[in-house]
């Protein structure tokens, strides 16, 4: 364990102006604040933040942020509190150690809740200042270095997984290369004892066979550069066990098919000569295509900057070369800590330069849970990127697999709430296609926002996620709300009574409820019914109990149910996005033109049925469930229904020719086909058709019928 002396000798080392009595005095607050606390290895936990203090200075952090190293634990852990720490170390000292403290002690609903919380409280305080994170790195990787000593192997599992996604990514984003590696290395030992122990076997297999193969490798990489007149620094080594297990696990290929596992870094003068060098390189070795990258020209976003290309090498190897300038270098390995300047005895970070904190400031806000916004981040935290330019050649990183949708969204929200398609090198592509490093991506924008929920299935950045589902969640309740209220004026008017929302508001008490629009909404989504409202605005009107035994809906279903009254006042129902307030039920298709019922779902809004739709047998004896609907058409604004029809053709060439010709005649669009049965003659399938209304639907089925080679035709209700 390092003495007080060591550690504060190591820190003015590099910092001759550290305040030494605040290093001494964390160091001696923080060993009696623990006093007896031992880990779950047996040694003094002191011994932790000592640790973690020693790895931050490793990394030449300043006097605040060692303190901090070695106080973090201490208002968590043991009876010390925030404001005695910052009496006794400042205001500084006491927020970066508030930001690294866990909200352990919050009653959380789950261990999920907890993790979303913390993580939560973290951004919101590296955001702020990023030693909070550079703390909480160092933290993590002790705690990972000492995993091991764990009884508990669910709890270990889990603070690997929570390593591996967030914290790993994490040192990526802010380019400490070294620290991202251990933590994956030590997370995937965790997760994957038997394919890590693989690795290193093989790795241990290569290197015996392999003798002294590297030197020579980098010797001849060094003769090369110095024929061409380039002085450079030439160093190799194997590519991590994690990494090269996630490179199989990728292309899907196996470890004797991968030839790059060695790396070698060309460190030279300047950045011409970082060209010049790898002109030498490529002029010697014969380059495998598709495998160079230029981040000099353009960086990735944490500011790392190099040349990688992968050439068949000396030897005959295949060999991966990365070629950059010592302050490249620095930045590479080191990451912000390379950053980090003293100003006037202050040490301060430009934060502008990671546009991701930002990013996660704006998923932060927008998100409806913390859980919401834990599964957003982990979406940003992809480490595999991709560079596409903007037609005017801005630079947009995005994760691998990323879409045009993402894209628009990493330019704008706006601009992706409007996104209709896109063009990428000049080519209309679908929305969902994935993008390549290199594309030109163009969006094509509508007037007005309106981002399709099914967009959710396919974009992988966070940001796109968060912004679709704030726009549906947005759009939801005001479907949630219109509905909400047609249901309670359908309510004044079944007790003869003109709708005041004044004498609505009477009821909100009784509900519990602040504002009209929450009672609104309850009423849309199915928590409240209209009869529970009637019941409290008009508990006087004897004549309601009698409507409400007979029922407020039409259900005209065959010999099953007693005839009712139809109500006088159905609520309208208009071509809405299914999803939303009002869904269309799959069982029957409704569409514009049928009889139609609604069922009221607990928290889903009304589902719509045709009037003779089997399923309604299941609510017959609900009649708090049963809503009087009706169709009521924007004629300006046509919507389109899905409706299936059951069609029986011959089995010959050119019937599903005929039948599709039949439907696009008809001004149809088939949606989906599927086959139900096949023998020597027929084909019978299942057709879904995209329809304006009944009217439209069966001039569809008169013109599928009337087709050469069609036996039947008929609207399929199930």
């Amino acid at each position: 364990m390092m003495r007080q002396y060591e550690l504060v000798e190591k820190v003015a080392g590099y910092d001759p102006r550290v305040d030494e009595d605040l290093l001494n005095r964390a160091y001696v607050f923080s060993m009696r604040a623990h006093g007896a606390q031992t880990r779950a290895s047996g040694d003094p936990y002191f011994s932790h933040p000592l640790e973690v203090a020693g790895i931050l200075a490793d990394y030449k952090l300043d006097g605040a942020t060692i303190a901090t190293a070695l106080l973090h634990d201490t208002v968590e852990d043991t009876l010390a509190t925030l404001p005695e720490i910052e009496r006794q170390f400042g205001p500084e000292v006491a927020k970066l150690v508030d930001g690294v403290t866990k909200l352990s002690k919050l009653a959380l609903r789950s261990a999920a809740s907890r993790e979303a919380e913390n993580f939560r409280k973290l951004v919101l305080a590296m955001s702020d200042d990023i030693r909070v994170l550079l703390v909480k790195l160092a933290d993590r990787l002790h705690n990972m270095r000492t995993l091991g000593h764990l009884d508990d192997a669910l709890r270990r599992q889990r603070i690997a997984a929570e390593t591996m996604e967030i914290y790993a990514p994490l040192a990526e984003r802010i380019g400490m290369h070294r620290v991202k590696e251990e933590l994956e290395d030590l997370a995937f030992t965790e997760l994957e004892p038997a394919a890590h122990a693989l690795m290193l076997k093989r790795l241990e297999f290569l290197r015996a066979r392999a003798g002294d193969l590297m030197p020579r490798i980098a010797a001849g990489l060094k003769r090369t550069l110095a024929e061409a007149g380039i002085e450079a620094e030439v160093s190799g080594r194997e590519k991590q066990p994690y990494s090269i297990w996630r490179k199989m696990q990728r292309r899907n290929v196996s470890f004797e098919q991968l030839s790059d596992i060695l790396a070698f870094r060309l460190v030279v003068a300047s950045q011409p000569q970082c060209y010049l060098a790898l002109g030498a390189v490529h002029a010697a070795y014969r380059m495998v295509p598709e495998r160079f990258k230029d981040y000099i020209s353009v960086p990735k976003p944490n500011h790392y900057r190099s040349l990688h290309t992968t050439v068949i090498g000396p030897e005959n190897q295949r060999i991966e070369v990365q070629i950059r300038t010592a302050e490249m270098h620095e930045v590479a390995e080191f990451g912000v800590a390379a950053h980090w300047c003293y100003t006037e005895g202050s040490e301060r970070l430009d934060l502008g330069q990671f546009a991701w904190l930002k990013e996660l400031r704006q998923l932060l806000e927008h998100a409806s849970s913390p859980e919401e916004f834990l599964e957003h981040t982990k979406l940003e935290m992809y480490q595999d990127q991709v560079f596409c330019f903007t037609p005017k050649g801005q630079v947009i990183a995005l994760p691998r697999g990323a879409t045009s949708v993402d894209f628009a969204y990493a330019l704008h929200t706006e601009i992706g709430d409007s996104c209709v398609g896109a063009k990428v090198n000049g080519r209309i592509v679908p929305l969902r296609a994935a993008l390549h490093n290199g594309d030109q991506v163009e969006i094509m924008r509508s007037r007005s926002p309106s981002p399709n929920p099914s967009w959710e299935s396919f974009v992988v950045t966070g940001r796109a996620r968060s912004a679709i589902r704030r726009f549906v969640r947005a759009r939801e309740r005001a479907e949630y709300r219109r509905l909400g209220r047609a249901i309670a004026e359908k309510s004044f008017r079944e007790h003869n009574q003109e709708f005041e929302e004044l004498e609505l508001a009477t009821a909100l008490p009784k509900f519990e409820l602040r504002e009209l629009d929450e009672l609104y909404e309850r009423l849309g989504e199915g928590r409240l019914t209209g009869r529970e409202l009637s019941a409290v605005l008009f508990a006087d009107d004897r004549r309601w109990g009698a409507r409400d035994a007979i029922g407020a809906i039409n259900r005209i279903l065959p010999q099953r149910f007693r005839r009712a009254k139809a109500s006088q006042h159905p609520v309208p129902i208009h071509g809405l996005v299914p999803g939303m307030a009002v869904h269309y039920a799959p069982c029957c298709h409704p569409l514009p033109g049928d009889r139609i019922v609604g069922i009221v779902l607990e928290g889903k809004g009304v589902m719509v049925h045709t009037i003779d739709c089997e399923t309604l047998a299941e609510f017959a004896a609900d009649d708090a469930r049963w809503l009087d609907v009706k169709w009521e058409m924007a004629p300006d604004k046509p919507a389109a229904f899905v409706s299936r029809i059951n069609v029986l053709v011959e089995n010959a060439p050119g019937s599903l020719g005929h039948l599709s010709s039949a439907i696009a005649g008809a001004r149809g669009n088939i949606t989906n086909l599927k086959i139900i049965e096949r023998n020597a003659d027929f084909f019978e399938m299942h057709v879904d058709i995209e329809v304006a209304d009944v009217k439209h639907l069966n001039g569809i089925v008169a013109a599928v019928r009337a087709a050469p080679q069609v036996h039947s035709a008929e609207r399929l209700r199930d």
